[in-house]
């Protein structure tokens, strides 16, 4: 079963990403208390299975918060989403593209945005459809149609 891992929360630009085991996201604007709000970047998500690849090629262990996404999912391919409407928990997410890795990448560890940079390994950005709260453990599911059913 595909379910949220990990929530981080990062309170101003350039920050640290804080870890929570909640999160209250609002439509149109993102998550609570995080420092990107509005537009179609609201949310950062990326999936276990790609950041475990993006390590392996580092051959050195590099703690996924340095990604500086927002959610992080296991059991669910992010690749090729855009458009796609992913639910966590009670909320619906609307991806609107892949999350380019940019120069932090490589101030944290070496190499890391290169690792980033092909088949979708830095994740997706959303941007939410539903208000609610979501924690760590919540189910993660594409959505066939706009609705939660």
């Amino acid at each position: 079963m595909a379910q949220l891992e990990r929530i981080w929360i990062k309170r101003f630009h350039g920050g640290p990403m804080d870890p929570v085991k909640t999160a209250e996201l609002r439509q149109g604007t993102g998550i609570i208390g995080n420092a990107n709000q509005g537009g179609w970047r609201q949310v950062t998500i990326m999936a276990t299975r790609e950041w475990d690849q993006v390590v392996e090629a580092l051959a050195t262990p590099v703690d996924p918060s340095t990604r500086r996404a927002n959610l992080l999912v296991s059991g669910i391919d992010l690749a090729q989403t855009r458009d796609k409407i992913i639910r966590v928990g009670n909320c619906r997410l609307r991806v609107r593209g892949e999350t380019r890795p940019c120069n932090l990448m490589d101030q944290a560890e070496p190499g890391l945005r290169d690792a980033l940079a092909s088949q979708w390994r830095g994740g997706v950005f959303a941007e939410v459809l539903d208000d609610g709260s979501i924690q760590t453990g919540d189910s993660v599911a594409w959505c066939e149609n706009d609705s939660l059913g």
